[in-house]
């Protein structure tokens, strides 16, 4: 189709181009909020006294603690040492992969590890069985209050990766890439839902094949890097649902009314979802106050954000954005994300380590 090869030829020209904008963008208003070494940060989060969190999963030998809070350019083990030393599965951290504070000002943390088949990361672990679980923190009291251990969700294929917390409903919302589907978490039951599986919503687009300075983001067995559903948003009123692939360029929602509806249809429900339109290949996503969603954008180095008015706007562009990941919104007007540097790693760069030290997280002000 002539769409998908105009996609296929714009991802080769960035491709091409990748150096270039690596010379070329710089922003002043782009500011180093925490500095992590050797240490790659994904998740990050902030909570209403402006404290900032940040997750690190454990998916190479550079690894210490799974989850931390920033202070005075520190990381600390948050809530405490034990949950990030090892151990067994229920008491400890196994791989920290998203974070997100709740309306409430409670600190969620998902917890993922997926087996080999639910992976997007190239997990050449041979567990059949992933492990996952979620766990609700208070960050007035630093205590965990209360954890969900999935036991109802196919452990074999799930790759859960962000959370977003619905108070208003009781619910949360997970992505999950292994599925290509949506996970609704009953708060109330611990029970899950899986929707929109496998559908043009959140089923990543084969042909679009990501490039980072000429150089195409496979594996060592030539496989593409490919991203079912990942990045999601919820609006501050809990009335909409943001939610897209990675390896797809056009954004999506539904209204979560509909997507907690157990009596809907599955067919139905896709009749629900609607199409925001094309915002390129994009990360993490998250909603401020305003009704702006907010994409890290990895291919021309750039945070993005789509207005209530349905207008793509440039925040920030400037060649530090090495894979600009996950998002946290503070008190203090400022927009926090990682920046994970995936198509660095050996693994999808030829077997070349292009890691640029130190791994960071930036803010820049909110529009």
């Amino acid at each position: 189709m002539k769409w998908i090869n105009n996609i296929v030829f714009i991802l080769a020209l960035l491709g091409n181009m990748d150096q270039n904008f690596a010379q070329e963008y710089h922003s002043e208003a782009l500011q180093e909020a925490a500095s992590f070494g050797k240490y790659r940060a994904i998740g990050v989060s902030v909570n209403a006294a402006n404290r900032l969190f940040v997750a690190f999963p454990k998916q190479n030998a550079d690894y210490q603690y799974g989850l931390t809070e920033i202070l005075n350019g520190q990381r600390l083990p948050y809530p405490n040492e034990e949950w990030n030393k090892s151990g067994n599965e229920v008491e400890h951290f196994v791989s920290v992969q998203d974070i997100y504070v709740d309306a409430h000002d409670f600190l969620w943390v998902l917890d993922s590890k997926p087996a080999a088949s639910g992976s997007i990361f190239g997990n050449q672990d041979e567990e059949k069985q992933g492990k996952f679980k979620l766990l609700k923190i208070s960050t007035n009291t630093n205590q965990v209050e209360q954890i969900y251990t999935f036991d109802d969700l196919d452990k074999s294929k799930s790759g859960l990766n962000d959370v977003r917390v619905d108070v208003e409903k009781n619910k949360a919302y997970l992505s999950d890439p292994g599925q290509a589907a949506i996970v609704v978490l009953d708060l109330a039951t611990g029970k899950t839902r899986t929707v929109l599986e496998k559908t043009t919503f959140t089923l990543a687009d084969p042909s679009l094949v990501l490039a980072y300075d000429g150089v195409e983001m496979r594996d060592k067995a030539g496989k593409p890097f490919m991203s079912n559903v990942n990045g999601i948003a919820l609006t501050h009123d809990f009335k909409y649902f943001y939610f897209k692939p990675i390896n797809k360029t056009h954004l999506y929602r539904v209204e979560t009314k509909y997507l907690i509806d157990e009596n809907l249809p599955e067919k139905e429900l896709e009749k629900k979802v609607e199409d925001m339109g094309d915002v390129g290949v994009t990360h993490g996503l998250i909603a401020d106050k305003k009704g702006n969603i907010y994409l890290t954008t990895s291919l021309d180095y750039s945070i993005k954000y789509l207005s209530p008015a349905g207008e793509l706007h440039t925040l920030v562009q400037d060649s530090r954005l090495l894979w600009p990941d996950s998002f946290g919104i503070g008190t203090d007007g400022f927009l926090y994300f990682s920046c994970a540097q995936l198509p660095q790693d050996p693994n999808w760069s030829n077997g070349k380590n292009r890691t640029v030290l130190p791994y960071r997280a930036f803010k820049v002000k909110l529009p």
